[in-house]
C-alpha cells in the first residue's frame, strides 16, 4: 500500500475560546520532532484530525505519547515527494500537541492535534529514524490602529459576502468570525476556509506582524469575491441563453401545433428544416459541415423575397449532392476485368495490359491513389469507348467531358459566388452528376484546349491531374477542399505535342496506334456489325457481310488509322437494306465486294502506287498525322532558271529546313551521278508534295527529298513499292525519327512492300505486329548513300566514294 504523509481531511471547525489562547500554559519544547505535512498548511489555535500513514512517521508519533506529545508540523514543498529530505520543507510551521489518537484497521494512525504557536526550524539535530530540530518560537507583532479596525471590519463584511454566494463554505463561518476578536486569529481562520495554493497557504503562516497579515487576506478575499462574480455571472450568462433557447422552441412548438390545428403550413420552415436534417444525415467532412451550418443560420436569417436567399440555397444543395463520402466498390477480380475488356475492344493490349496491373496493385494497396492516364491516338481508335470499359470492368461510375476548345479558367475551376448565376466548376459538375468520389473520369480532347484573356483552363488542370495536389482540390464556388485523389482521370488527345509540357508531365502516357486491315475485319465483325445491326433493328438473318466486302469497305471508301469511317459506312448499309426490309425483303441480303458500288455508290479512295511509280523525281515517304500513319509523295521537278527553289504543298518551317538540307547534301554529292557542275546554275527545282490543302511539317522527309532529287537528276525511277523514313543531316546521316508503327502500318495499308528506316529505330519493330513484318521488308540505314543503293539501285554503280 502505498504511504500517505498528514493530510488535512476536513475544514478547521474546532477552536479554542479566546479564554483558552494562552500559549503560556503550554510551553514549546526547543527540540521538536517534525512531521512533514503534504499538500496542507495548518495554523496555530486549529483543532484538526490528521491522518498518519508512513512509517517513520508512525513511528514518531508512537514515541512522542511517551513524553509531552507537542510536535512540529512543517508542510512539503512538493506534496507528491514520498520521503522528504531536510530541504524538501518549508522552515516556518507550527507547534501542535497530540489530543487523542486512533489506530486505524489499516495500520495508520488517526490523530486529533491542537495548534499552539508558530514556529522556525533553527536546524536539524537528526534525520533518521524521522526530522528532529531545534526550533524557536515565532512572536506574533500587533499595533492596534485606524487602519488595522478598518481591514478587520473589511475582511468580516468580505468574508460574509463570500460565504453567502460560495456553494462550498458552510453558513456557520459568518457566526463564527464574527465572535473572533483576535486579529491573528481571524486571518489564520479565514486563511484557512478560502480555496488557496499551498504557497500562498505557507505565505500567510509566515507574517509574523499582523497588520501585514491581514493586509495579504485582505488582497486574497477581494480576489476569491471577484472569481466568484465572475463564476456567477457567467452561470447567469448560461441559463439565461437556455432559458432562451427552451422559450423558442417552446413557441415554435406552439406555433407549428397551431398551423396544424389549422391546416396551415410555412413552406420556408419546412424548407429550413429539411435542410437541417440533410446537413445532419450528409455524413459531412469538417470544413463542409461548418460551411454548411454557418450558410444554414445565414438563411434562417433571410426573408425569402431577399436576392441573396436563392444563391444561399442554391450553394447549400450543391454542398449537401455532392458525393464527399460516397463511394463504389472496386472490381479486383483482374481476371473478370480482363474478360470484360477483351469483350469490349479487340487489341489495345498494352492498355489493358496497364488496368489490370492496376486492379491488382489496389487489391494489395486498398488506399492507392487513382492514376492519370493519356489515351494518344488518331480518331477512332476507341480511346472514348476505351474509358467507358475501364469503368464498367472495374465497377465504377463513368463521366465525361469534352475540354476541347474550353478557353475559360473558370469552366475548370468555376466562378466565384459573387458573380450573377455562378456555378462551381466542371470537375465538380462532373462528381455531383456521377454520385461517387471515386469515378472513372475522362477529359476528352485534352490536345485542343484553348486560352485567352479569361485565363489558362490548362494550368488550372494542373493540380486535377496531379496525385500530389488533387487531395485537397478547392473550387472558387464551393472555397472548400475536394478530395480527388480516388478519382480514375484519364484523358485523351490525337497529339501530344500541343499538351503544355507541364500538363503532359502529371499523366502517364499510353498511345493508341492505328489499325491494320485484318484488325478492322476483326473489330467490325465482332462489335461494329452486331451493333449497327441493333441500332437499325435488323438481325443477323436479315443482313451478313462476307470478309471480302469488309475489306473492299476499307481499301476502297475509308482511308483512316481507326474505324470510325468503316462503321459509318456500315450503317449507310444497314439502313439500305432496312429500308428493303420494310419495303418487303424476305430473304437474307448477303453484302459482297462486287455489290458495294450498289450501296456506296463509287470508289471514294483509290490507290496511287501505280501511277507515279515510274516517274523520275518521285519518292514515296511516310509521315505520322492527327488521324494516323499516311503515305507522302515527294514530287521533284527541273526547269531552266537561275537556280531558285520552289518549295509548295504548305509545307511547315520544319520541313522546308528539312528540305533545303536535302538539297544542299544533293548538290554536294552531285558528281557522282555525272552532273555537270553548272548544272544547278542554270535550273530552277520545285519539289511539291501533293494534297496541298493539308499541312504538312517535321523532319523525317529529309531522305524522301533527298531521293526524289536523285531520282530526278540522275534520270532514274525509285524501286516499286518502296518508302522510306528520316531526317538527315548535311554529312549524309539519318537520324531516328518517331511515330514508326503509324508509319509501317500505313506502308502496309498502301501495299507497300520495302520499308527504309533509321538503323535506331530497330528497336521500334518490336511494336509491328508479326503479320506486318513478314509481309513488309524492312531496310535499317545510318546514311543517305545507303538510301540511294537501296531506293535507286541503277545508282550503285556511280554512288561508291
Amino acid at each position: 500500500m502505498a504511504k500517505k504523509d498528514l493530510k488535512d481531511e476536513s475544514k478547521p471547525v474546532l477552536e479554542r475560546n479566546d479564554s483558552d489562547m494562552d500559549f503560556n500554559r503550554t510551553p514549546i519544547p526547543g527540540t521538536l520532532p517534525i512531521l512533514p505535512l503534504r499538500g496542507t498548511v495548518i495554523y496555530p489555535t486549529m483543532v484538526i484530525p490528521l491522518l498518519v500513514a508512513r512509517e517513520k512517521s508512525i513511528r514518531m508519533i508512537n514515541e512522542v505519547l511517551d513524553g509531552d506529545q507537542i510536535i512540529g508540523l512543517v508542510a512539503q514543498k512538493n506534496p507528491e515527494e514520498e520521503d522528504p529530505a531536510a530541504d524538501d520543507i518549508y522552515s516556518i510551521g507550527i507547534a501542535a500537541q497530540i489530543i487523542k489518537l486512533i489506530k486505524m484497521p489499516d495500520n495508520s494512525v488517526r490523530i486529533m492535534i491542537e495548534g499552539l504557536g508558530r514556529i522556525r526550524i533553527k536546524r536539524f539535530v537528526r534525520k533518521e529514524p524521522y526530522f528532529i530540530a531545534r526550533v524557536e518560537k515565532i512572536t506574533e507583532r500587533f499595533t492596534q490602529s485606524l487602519k488595522s479596525d478598518a481591514l478587520i471590519r473589511n475582511i468580516r463584511g468580505l468574508f460574509k459576502d463570500i460565504v453567502s454566494n460560495s456553494p462550498n463554505l458552510p453558513k456557520e463561518l459568518n457566526l463564527i468570525i464574527q465572535n473572533i476578536s483576535e486579529p491573528g486569529k481571524l486571518a489564520d481562520i479565514i486563511a484557512s476556509s478560502l480555496n488557496l495554493t499551498l504557497e500562498e497557504r505557507q505565505e500567510i503562516l509566515t507574517i509574523a506582524d499582523i497588520t501585514k497579515r491581514l493586509e495579504r487576506v485582505h488582497v486574497l478575499l477581494n480576489r476569491e469575491q471577484e472569481i466568484l462574480k465572475l463564476g456567477n455571472k457567467i452561470q447567469s450568462q448560461i441559463k439565461d441563453e437556455m432559458d432562451k433557447a427552451q422559450r423558442e422552441y417552446y413557441l415554435r412548438q406552439q406555433m407549428r401545433a397551431l398551423q396544424k390545428e389549422l391546416g396551415e403550413t410555412d413552406d420556408r420552415t419546412v424548407e429550413i428544416e429539411e435542410l437541417g436534417q440533410r446537413i445532419e444525415q450528409a455524413n459531412l467532412p469538417g470544413e463542409a459541415y461548418d460551411a454548411a451550418v454557418k450558410e444554414l443560420d445565414r438563411l434562417k436569417r433571410m426573408p425569402p423575397a431577399a436576392a441573396e436567399y436563392t444563391v444561399s440555397r442554391t450553394y447549400l444543395d450543391w454542398i449537401l449532392e455532392l458525393p464527399w463520402s460516397i463511394s463504389t466498390e472496386d472490381n479486383l477480380d483482374t481476371r473478370l476485368v480482363q474478360n470484360i475488356l477483351d469483350q469490349d475492344h479487340f487489341g489495345l493490349e498494352k492498355v489493358k495490359k496497364r488496368i489490370v496491373e492496376y486492379i491488382a496493385v489496389r487489391h494489395l494497396k486498398k488506399d492507392m491513389k487513382g492514376p492519370i492516364l493519356c489515351f494518344v491516338g488518331p480518331p477512332g481508335t476507341g480511346k472514348t469507348s476505351l474509358g467507358k470499359s475501364i469503368a464498367r470492368a472495374m465497377d465504377r461510375k463513368f463521366h465525361r467531358i469534352s475540354v476541347g476548345g474550353v478557353k475559360d479558367e473558370a469552366e475548370i475551376r468555376g466562378h466565384r459566388r459573387t458573380y450573377v448565376g455562378a456555378l462551381p466548376g466542371r470537375i465538380i459538375q462532373g462528381l455531383r452528376k456521377a454520385g461517387a468520389r471515386n469515378p472513372v473520369f475522362m477529359l476528352d480532347e485534352v490536345d485542343k484546349i484553348g486560352m485567352d484573356f479569361r485565363g489558362d483552363p490548362a494550368s488550372a488542370l494542373l493540380e486535377v491531374l496531379d496525385p500530389e495536389q488533387n487531395f485537397s482540390f478547392s473550387d472558387h464556388y464551393l472555397d472548400l477542399t475536394f478530395d480527388l485523389s480516388k478519382v480514375m482521370f484519364i484523358t485523351t488527345a490525337n497529339i501530344i505535342e500541343t499538351i503544355p509540357p507541364a500538363l503532359k508531365d502529371r499523366m502517364e502516357v499510353m498511345y493508341l496506334t492505328g489499325y491494320t486491315h485484318e484488325e478492322k475485319i476483326e473489330i467490325a465483325r465482332r462489335h461494329l456489325i452486331p451493333r449497327q445491326l441493333n441500332e437499325h433493328g435488323l438481325t443477323s438473318r436479315q443482313l451478313q457481310f462476307r470478309k471480302s466486302a469488309l475489306m473492299g469497305i476499307i481499301q476502297s471508301y475509308t482511308r483512316e488509322a481507326g474505324v470510325r469511317n468503316l462503321e459509318r459506312e456500315i450503317a449507310a448499309i444497314c439502313r439500305a437494306v432496312a429500308r428493303e426490309v420494310v419495303e418487303g425483303r424476305k430473304e437474307v441480303a448477303v453484302i459482297t465486294a462486287d455489290r458495294l458500288s450498289f450501296f456506296l455508290g463509287p470508289v471514294k479512295v483509290f490507290p496511287e502506287l501505280g501511277a507515279r511509280a515510274n516517274d523520275p523525281g518521285v519518292a514515296i515517304g511516310l509521315a505520322y498525322t492527327p488521324s494516323g500513319g499516311d503515305i507522302l509523295y515527294i514530287e521533284a521537278t527541273r526547269m531552266p532558271g537561275k537556280k531558285s527553289i520552289t518549295l509548295t504543298g504548305q509545307l511547315g518551317e520544319v520541313m522546308k529546313e528539312s528540305a533545303q538540307a536535302a538539297i544542299s547534301y544533293v548538290r554536294s554529292i552531285a558528281h557522282r551521278f555525272d552532273i555537270p557542275d553548272d548544272y544547278f546554275e542554270s535550273s530552277d527545282l520545285h519539289i511539291h508534295v501533293p494534297e496541298g490543302a493539308v499541312p504538312k511539317d517535321g523532319p523525317s522527309a529529309g531522305v524522301t527529298i533527298a531521293t526524289a532529287l536523285v531520282s530526278l537528276l540522275a534520270n532514274r525511277t525509285v524501286a516499286e513499292k518502296t518508302a522510306m523514313t528520316g531526317e538527315i543531316t548535311l554529312r549524309g546521316h539519318v537520324l531516328p525519327v518517331g511515330g514508326i508503327k503509324e508509319k509501317t502500318l500505313a506502308a502496309y495499308r498502301a501495299g507497300i512492300n520495302t520499308v527504309i528506316l533509321p538503323k535506331k529505330n530497330e528497336k521500334d519493330l518490336e511494336e509491328i505486329p508479326d503479320y506486318v513484318r513478314q509481309k513488309v521488308q524492312f531496310v535499317f540505314v545510318s546514311k543517305v548513300d545507303e538510301v540511294l543503293r537501296q531506293a535507286i539501285p541503277a545508282s550503285a554503280e556511280n554512288g561508291a566514294d
